[in-house]
Protein backbone atom coordinates (compact mmCIF):
# COMPACT_ATOMS: atom_id res chain seq x y z
CA UNK A 1 0.00 0.00 0.00
CA UNK A 2 1.05 3.50 -0.75
CA UNK A 3 2.23 6.34 1.85
CA UNK A 4 -0.97 8.02 0.94
CA UNK A 5 -3.16 4.67 2.18
CA UNK A 6 -1.34 4.72 5.64
CA UNK A 7 -1.44 8.75 6.05
CA UNK A 8 -5.50 7.77 5.46
CA UNK A 9 -5.43 5.16 8.29
CA UNK A 10 -3.86 6.85 10.75
CA UNK A 11 -6.17 9.99 10.19
CA UNK A 12 -9.22 7.47 10.39
CA UNK A 13 -8.14 6.02 13.62
CA UNK A 14 -9.38 8.40 15.67
CA UNK A 15 -12.61 8.25 15.43
CA UNK A 16 -12.35 4.62 13.61
CA UNK A 17 -14.45 2.94 17.04
CA UNK A 18 -16.81 6.46 17.54
CA UNK A 19 -19.87 3.64 15.82
CA UNK A 20 -18.65 0.55 15.94
CA UNK A 21 -19.78 -0.71 19.14
CA UNK A 22 -23.41 -1.01 18.68
CA UNK A 23 -26.42 -0.74 15.97
CA UNK A 24 -24.88 -1.45 12.02
CA UNK A 25 -21.31 -1.98 12.73
CA UNK A 26 -21.50 -4.21 15.55
CA UNK A 27 -23.44 -6.67 13.75
CA UNK A 28 -21.34 -6.75 10.60
CA UNK A 29 -18.16 -7.34 12.85
CA UNK A 30 -20.48 -10.12 14.27
CA UNK A 31 -20.89 -11.64 10.95
CA UNK A 32 -17.52 -11.83 10.36
CA UNK A 33 -15.77 -12.60 13.53
CA UNK A 34 -18.50 -15.35 13.69
CA UNK A 35 -17.31 -16.98 10.57
CA UNK A 36 -13.80 -16.43 11.15
CA UNK A 37 -14.06 -18.52 14.63
CA UNK A 38 -14.94 -21.72 12.96
CA UNK A 39 -11.42 -21.79 11.61
CA UNK A 40 -9.63 -19.94 14.29
CA UNK A 41 -10.46 -22.03 17.19
CA UNK A 42 -6.85 -23.91 18.65
CA UNK A 43 -4.63 -22.73 15.37
CA UNK A 44 -2.35 -20.25 14.60
CA UNK A 45 -3.57 -17.50 13.44
CA UNK A 46 -3.18 -14.19 11.66
CA UNK A 47 -5.10 -10.94 10.89
CA UNK A 48 -3.54 -8.81 7.37
CA UNK A 49 -4.95 -5.77 8.25
CA UNK A 50 -6.58 -5.56 11.94
CA UNK A 51 -6.84 -2.16 12.40
CA UNK A 52 -7.38 -1.71 16.05
CA UNK A 53 -8.01 -4.93 17.20
CA UNK A 54 -11.94 -5.06 17.32
CA UNK A 55 -12.05 -8.77 15.77
CA UNK A 56 -8.62 -9.89 16.67
CA UNK A 57 -9.65 -9.05 20.64
CA UNK A 58 -12.59 -12.00 20.23
CA UNK A 59 -10.49 -14.26 18.27
CA UNK A 60 -7.03 -14.11 20.24
CA UNK A 61 -8.84 -16.45 23.00
CA UNK A 62 -9.61 -19.11 20.86
CA UNK A 63 -6.88 -19.32 18.44
CA UNK A 64 -3.45 -20.89 19.35
CA UNK A 65 -1.66 -18.27 18.72
CA UNK A 66 -2.99 -14.78 17.06
CA UNK A 67 -1.25 -11.90 15.71
CA UNK A 68 -2.36 -9.03 13.62
CA UNK A 69 -0.81 -6.83 10.87
CA UNK A 70 -1.31 -3.50 9.90
CA UNK A 71 0.31 -0.74 7.70
CA UNK A 72 -0.94 2.18 10.15
CA UNK A 73 0.72 3.23 13.25
CA UNK A 74 -2.28 4.99 14.64
CA UNK A 75 -4.31 2.23 14.51
CA UNK A 76 -1.94 -0.35 15.96
CA UNK A 77 -1.16 1.75 18.51
CA UNK A 78 -4.93 1.17 19.74
CA UNK A 79 -4.53 -2.70 19.48
CA UNK A 80 -1.63 -2.42 21.80
CA UNK A 81 -3.42 -0.81 24.35
CA UNK A 82 -5.59 -3.85 24.24
CA UNK A 83 -2.41 -6.11 24.56
CA UNK A 84 -2.56 -7.75 21.57
CA UNK A 85 0.18 -9.21 19.28
CA UNK A 86 1.05 -6.74 16.01
CA UNK A 87 3.09 -5.54 13.71
CA UNK A 88 3.60 -2.75 11.40
CA UNK A 89 3.74 -4.32 7.89
CA UNK A 90 2.11 -4.40 4.41
CA UNK A 91 -0.72 -6.91 2.95
CA UNK A 92 1.91 -7.44 -0.23
CA UNK A 93 5.01 -8.39 2.17
CA UNK A 94 4.26 -10.04 4.99
CA UNK A 95 7.45 -10.02 7.46
CA UNK A 96 6.96 -13.93 8.51
CA UNK A 97 7.92 -17.35 7.37
CA UNK A 98 6.13 -19.94 4.84
CA UNK A 99 3.74 -21.59 6.91
CA UNK A 100 3.62 -20.22 9.88
CA UNK A 101 0.11 -19.76 10.48
CA UNK A 102 -3.02 -22.34 9.93
CA UNK A 103 -5.44 -19.30 9.05
CA UNK A 104 -4.68 -16.16 7.81
CA UNK A 105 -7.99 -13.63 7.47
CA UNK A 106 -8.50 -10.27 6.40
CA UNK A 107 -11.68 -7.97 6.27
CA UNK A 108 -12.66 -4.76 5.54
CA UNK A 109 -8.73 -4.31 3.84
CA UNK A 110 -8.43 -6.23 0.43
CA UNK A 111 -10.48 -4.19 -1.32
CA UNK A 112 -7.76 -0.95 -0.83
CA UNK A 113 -5.08 -2.88 -1.60
CA UNK A 114 -4.28 -2.69 -5.36
CA UNK A 115 -2.11 -5.48 -6.18
CA UNK A 116 -4.81 -7.82 -4.68
CA UNK A 117 -3.33 -11.22 -6.43
CA UNK A 118 0.17 -10.05 -4.59
CA UNK A 119 -1.77 -9.83 -1.55
CA UNK A 120 -3.42 -13.24 -1.83
CA UNK A 121 -0.34 -15.19 -2.85
CA UNK A 122 1.45 -13.68 0.46
CA UNK A 123 -1.43 -14.84 2.61
CA UNK A 124 -1.53 -18.14 1.20
CA UNK A 125 2.75 -18.06 1.16
CA UNK A 126 2.37 -17.59 5.01
CA UNK A 127 -0.35 -20.06 5.65
CA UNK A 128 0.81 -24.25 6.17
CA UNK A 129 -0.79 -26.81 3.38
CA UNK A 130 -4.14 -27.81 4.40
CA UNK A 131 -4.77 -24.58 6.15
CA UNK A 132 -7.09 -21.51 5.45
CA UNK A 133 -7.27 -17.96 3.82
CA UNK A 134 -10.46 -15.66 4.58
CA UNK A 135 -10.69 -12.72 2.36
CA UNK A 136 -13.24 -10.12 2.30
CA UNK A 137 -14.07 -8.53 -0.85
CA UNK A 138 -16.37 -5.44 -1.98
CA UNK A 139 -19.46 -7.19 -4.13
CA UNK A 140 -20.57 -4.70 -7.01
CA UNK A 141 -23.68 -6.92 -7.20
CA UNK A 142 -25.50 -6.03 -3.76
CA UNK A 143 -27.62 -3.61 -1.71
CA UNK A 144 -24.26 -2.09 -0.60
CA UNK A 145 -22.79 -1.59 -3.84
CA UNK A 146 -26.05 0.39 -5.52
CA UNK A 147 -26.13 2.28 -2.66
CA UNK A 148 -22.08 3.29 -2.72
CA UNK A 149 -22.86 4.43 -6.51
CA UNK A 150 -25.50 6.41 -5.71
CA UNK A 151 -24.60 8.21 -2.70
CA UNK A 152 -22.24 10.83 -2.00
CA UNK A 153 -18.33 10.08 -0.41
CA UNK A 154 -18.50 9.36 3.13
CA UNK A 155 -16.46 11.77 6.09
CA UNK A 156 -14.15 9.78 8.07
CA UNK A 157 -12.71 12.83 9.83
CA UNK A 158 -12.92 16.34 9.50
CA UNK A 159 -10.46 16.86 6.84
CA UNK A 160 -11.02 13.93 4.36
CA UNK A 161 -13.69 11.24 3.43
CA UNK A 162 -13.67 7.49 1.91
CA UNK A 163 -13.18 8.56 -1.57
CA UNK A 164 -9.47 9.21 -0.43
CA UNK A 165 -8.22 5.56 -0.20
CA UNK A 166 -8.36 3.49 -3.39
CA UNK A 167 -11.62 0.65 -3.64
CA UNK A 168 -12.09 -1.94 -5.90
CA UNK A 169 -15.43 -3.97 -6.06
CA UNK A 170 -15.13 -7.77 -6.90
CA UNK A 171 -17.82 -9.93 -8.20
CA UNK A 172 -17.04 -13.69 -7.66
CA UNK A 173 -16.22 -14.98 -10.91
CA UNK A 174 -13.17 -11.96 -10.45
CA UNK A 175 -12.62 -13.25 -7.15
CA UNK A 176 -11.73 -16.90 -8.60
CA UNK A 177 -9.21 -15.33 -11.28
CA UNK A 178 -7.00 -13.47 -8.03
CA UNK A 179 -6.83 -16.48 -6.54
CA UNK A 180 -3.00 -18.34 -6.82
CA UNK A 181 -3.01 -22.03 -8.04
CA UNK A 182 -2.60 -22.88 -4.44
CA UNK A 183 -5.98 -22.09 -3.01
CA UNK A 184 -9.11 -23.20 -3.83
CA UNK A 185 -12.76 -21.92 -2.66
CA UNK A 186 -14.48 -24.02 -0.19
CA UNK A 187 -16.92 -21.57 1.37
CA UNK A 188 -18.66 -18.40 1.19
CA UNK A 189 -20.40 -15.92 3.79
CA UNK A 190 -22.50 -12.86 2.59
CA UNK A 191 -22.20 -10.40 4.91
CA UNK A 192 -25.21 -7.35 4.82
CA UNK A 193 -27.76 -9.22 2.08
CA UNK A 194 -30.62 -7.61 3.64
CA UNK A 195 -29.29 -4.15 4.99
CA UNK A 196 -30.54 -1.38 2.42
CA UNK A 197 -29.11 1.44 4.25
CA UNK A 198 -27.11 1.49 7.66
CA UNK A 199 -29.90 3.69 9.46
CA UNK A 200 -32.32 0.80 9.83
CA UNK A 201 -30.17 -0.14 12.45
CA UNK A 202 -30.89 2.82 14.46
CA UNK A 203 -34.71 2.16 14.97
CA UNK A 204 -35.15 -0.44 17.52
CA UNK A 205 -37.90 -3.07 16.36
CA UNK A 206 -36.77 -2.53 12.60
CA UNK A 207 -32.99 -2.48 13.27
CA UNK A 208 -33.46 -6.26 15.47
CA UNK A 209 -35.74 -8.05 12.80
CA UNK A 210 -32.92 -6.96 9.77
CA UNK A 211 -30.30 -8.27 11.86
CA UNK A 212 -31.84 -11.69 12.09
CA UNK A 213 -32.75 -11.40 8.38
CA UNK A 214 -29.20 -10.79 8.07
CA UNK A 215 -27.88 -14.54 10.18
CA UNK A 216 -30.20 -16.10 8.25
CA UNK A 217 -29.13 -14.53 4.75
CA UNK A 218 -25.50 -15.24 5.73
CA UNK A 219 -25.06 -18.41 4.54
CA UNK A 220 -28.27 -18.93 2.61
CA UNK A 221 -26.95 -20.44 -0.78
CA UNK A 222 -29.70 -18.76 -2.52
CA UNK A 223 -28.71 -14.96 -0.88
CA UNK A 224 -25.22 -14.78 0.51
CA UNK A 225 -23.35 -14.55 -2.85
CA UNK A 226 -25.68 -10.85 -2.74
CA UNK A 227 -23.63 -9.52 0.47
CA UNK A 228 -22.24 -6.07 0.54
CA UNK A 229 -19.00 -7.99 1.48
CA UNK A 230 -18.33 -11.78 0.41
CA UNK A 231 -16.22 -13.24 2.69
CA UNK A 232 -14.80 -16.55 0.80
CA UNK A 233 -12.77 -19.42 2.52
CA UNK A 234 -9.56 -21.08 0.93
CA UNK A 235 -7.81 -23.93 1.74
CA UNK A 236 -4.07 -24.12 1.02
CA UNK A 237 -3.23 -26.99 -1.23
Amino acid sequence: MSESTQRYYDEFAAGYERERHHGYHALIDELETGFILRYARDARVLEVGCGTGLILRRVAPVAKRAVGLDLSPGMLEKARARGLDVVEGSATRLPFADASFDLAYSVKVLAHVEDIRGALSEMARVVAPGGHVMAEFYNPVSLRGLVKRLKPPTPISDRTTDAAVYTRYDRLADIKRYLPRTLELVDLRGVRVITPVSHVHRVPILGRAVAALEHRAADAPGLRRLGGFLLVVLRRT
